[in-house]
């Protein structure tokens, strides 16, 4: 019935004079693919934390039931992205990503226009649930992507390019909110205008992805960009996805370290996030236009820490990705420290310091999917890039939500900040026994 969704078989191999301007085609055409589609992915994803205050002043509802709704979206999307990880392994990406696309789109529209939602919670985390289900479709078919269609030499810029994606998405839910009150006069705008964009985009990217360069013709990644392969090539037809996960993961120790370092990673990108336009109102007294500009901010800052990320894991530390992480926390710390200490009335530090923890905490929200990238064959990236996603939403976002929620409630912001900080530390331990690891280049060397 899915035979569709299964990776596509290798095709003869083309002419050797056609292989290079084909090559070259396709990957821009790919890349594109992954690129909008991610962005559009995060157009209609973190919508509710922006409607959160709105529910608040108009429901009266508390924080911790709030978070409950963002809880069951982060958890569903953490079993997704493990779950269609590993399907995604042995299945063509285009089709995941475009479906999953689309089925989130619908539920967005749900949210802001069938009557009776926003007022039941219930129903909100329902919806929320699927949601992230469909969510979770998105991240790890576009990791195998950027795995076959670029190779480990180039990986760390492609990839932090490539995460730009998000921030692009997630960083245009301000304006957007924005745009929506400015035409439709209704603050639920803030869901459904997004999904008609998603919808559109979803529908582009269809005619953008390919699957592997294999199933075109071409030769791996590898092979045409000539380099040494460090561990043989198997092929998503010969393996089962059990076969995937007991040979690559269960015992590869250094993938389950990233993933624990990325529970404490996530649990301080989104307990940032997604309090900050509720923090911002109430200690700060910032208004609904600012908190909106404050979101911007943070997300775009994350475009240049990414890049700045991925440059120096390829070009300074030779592949290495613990080395830049550990420098971006250290940061994270001192300015989650500053903009806790601020006192209200300047906005001017209270946004250096979103910028500062933007450009900083996605370094390792980037490098940690690359590095589980880096530590499996190509076969095994969905699986293993979804479960770091698995820890990171399952226990990092979704504590950001609810935990987060119920320890502002009780002991107010100064409890929430203490946590943000033990965070930063915990994930500095966990992503520091990585530095024991080799990279490919240093096995080549070898």
């Amino acid at each position: 019935m899915f035979s569709f969704l299964k990776a596509s078989a290798p095709k003869p191999r083309l002419a050797e004079e056609k292989i290079d301007p084909h090559y070259k085609q396709l990957r821009k055409k790919v890349f594109a693919g992954v690129f909008i589609g991610y962005a559009a992915y995060y157009l209609i994803r973190k919508n509710f934390s922006l409607a959160m205050p709105y529910l608040i002043s108009e429901y009266g509802f508390t924080k911790a039931q709030l978070g409950t709704v963002s809880l069951a979206l982060s958890l569903s999307y953490g079993i997704s992205k493990f779950v269609m990880g590993n399907v995604s392994d042995r299945s063509n990406p285009k089709y995941f990503i475009s479906i999953g696309l689309m089925a989130s789109a619908i539920v967005s529209l749900i949210f802001g226009l069938v009557p009776g939602v926003l007022s039941s919670i219930p129903v909100m985390i329902t919806l929320a649930a699927l949601n992230g289900w469909f969510q979770g479709m998105g991240y790890p078919p576009g990791a195998k992507t950027m795995t076959n269609w670029f190779s480990a030499s180039e990986r760390g810029v492609w990839w932090s390019w490539w995460n730009v994606s998000h921030n692009l998405g997630g960083g245009l839910i301000g304006p957007l909110a924005l745009l929506g009150l400015a035409i439709f006069g209704a603050w639920q705008s803030l869901f459904y205008l997004p999904a008609l964009i998603a919808i559109a985009c979803a529908i582009l990217i269809f005619f953008l992805m390919h699957d592997t360069p294999e199933s075109e013709g071409l030769p791996p990644v590898d092979e045409y960009k000539g380099e040494k392969l460090v561990e043989k090539v198997e092929s998503a037809h010969t393996l089962s996805s059990k076969d995937i996960f007991f040979k690559y993961i269960i015992n590869n120790k250094y993938l389950w370290a990233i993933a624990i370092a990325n529970i404490f990673v996530y649990f301080i990108r989104y307990g940032i996030i997604d309090w900050a336009p509720t923090y911002l109102k109430e200690v700060k007294h910032f208004t609904v236009d600012k908190q909106s500009w404050a979101y911007f901010l943070y997300e775009y800052a994350g475009i240049f820490g990414m890049l700045a990320s991925g440059y120096l894991s390829d070009k300074v530390f030779k592949g290495h990705r613990a080395p830049p992480m550990l420098m971006f926390l250290v940061g994270v710390l001192l300015a989650i420290v500053v903009y806790w200490k601020n006192p209200a009335g300047n906005p001017l530090v209270d946004n250096i310091c979103l910028v500062a923890i933007g450009f900083l905490i996605y370094g390792p929200v980037m490098m940690i999917g690359l590095q589980a990238a880096d530590l499996v064959p190509r076969v095994a990236t969905g699986t293993a890039t979804g479960l770091t996603g698995l820890f990171g939403y399952l226990l990092g976002s979704a504590s950001a939500g609810t935990v987060m929620g119920a320890i502002v409630d009780h002991y107010g912001w100064d409890g929430g900040f203490y946590t943000l900080i033990a965070s930063c530390v915990l994930a500095f331990i966990f992503i520091g026994l990585t530095l024991f690891k080799k990279t490919s280049k240093q096995l080549e060397e070898k």
